[in-house]
């Protein structure tokens, strides 16, 4: 959205998990690239791929899957140094399964992304004087799809994988912020994300910029919605993790509960 130097609060979104379901496609890709590189001796389940991500540091799918390919050998008695891994293989190889063969027309899992959110309820923030954006671990090219392609937004303010390290390193947040300003201020940042990863990143903001209220606000991907028990232990998770609040949708965040965040 434009910038504004006056609005209310500033939220920034995450972008799996968050505005799109990759329960079947980037997690899907996940699993297809471990059980490849493990010549299908083991694909790992949505349960060990969150305990994973719960570590807080593996917002990366691509060192993701490196990292469970790693780990099974590991249970095997063999050593990392016997593998021989070459992490550009396992990217191409997760590329062509997320995205298609083909990086300038996507025909992979991607194009199947249920959508979490819609520009309708976008709207509902700009109008409430909310200003927002989108800071993803997603390439350009992926996030640009599901915002430009699928939600029809125009342009919207987004920091991607090639424009700041990754989380829970906050100087992508930074620059999300910074974009969606005119000139510095102390409005409050929300933060809106699905991870372990995503919350750590509020936590490291607050510490490099105490000046400012940074709140993070977790939500429950739909994969582990399953049973009550899976969602409710995934959000304690979350909540441990600095989340001020987990919401099942990320629609719940309208403008009264943000309104109330900021009290």
């Amino acid at each position: 959205m434009t910038a504004q130097a006056s609005a209310r609060a500033i939220v920034v979104f995450d972008i799996d998990g968050v505005v799109r379901d990759v329960g079947g496609s980037y997690r899907r890709a996940i699993a297809d690239t471990v059980e490849y590189f493990t010549n299908a001796a083991y694909r790992p389940t949505p349960l060990d791929i969150d305990q994973l991500k719960s570590e807080g540091v593996w917002n990366n799918d691509w060192e993701a899957s490196q990292e469970l390919i790693y780990r099974y050998f590991e249970s095997q008695g063999k050593t990392r140094e016997q593998q021989q891994l070459d992490y550009n293989s396992i990217v191409t190889f997760f590329q062509a399964r997320y995205r298609g063969p083909d990086p300038n027309n996507f025909t992979g899992y991607i194009c199947d992304e249920p959508l979490l959110l819609s520009s309708e309820y976008l709207q509902q923030l700009t109008q409430a004087n909310i200003a927002w954006g989108f800071f993803s671990g997603a390439t350009r090219g992926s996030a640009n799809f599901i915002l430009e392609k699928r939600l029809g937004l125009r342009s919207p303010v987004l920091i991607a994988m090639e424009d700041a390290p990754g989380k829970p390193d906050p100087t992508g947040l930074f620059a999300t912020v910074e974009k969606l300003e005119n000139e510095p201020s102390n409005t409050t940042v929300i933060y809106v994300g699905d991870t372990v990863a995503d919350m750590y990143t509020v936590t490291k903001a607050r510490e490099l910029q105490p000046h400012r209220p940074w709140v993070g606000v977790g939500v429950l991907p739909p994969h582990v919605q399953e049973t009550a028990a899976r969602a409710q232990a995934y959000s304690e998770t979350l909540q441990k993790a600095g989340a001020a609040i987990v919401v099942s949708n990320v629609e719940e965040l309208n403008p009264v509960k943000i309104a109330e965040l900021l009290s």
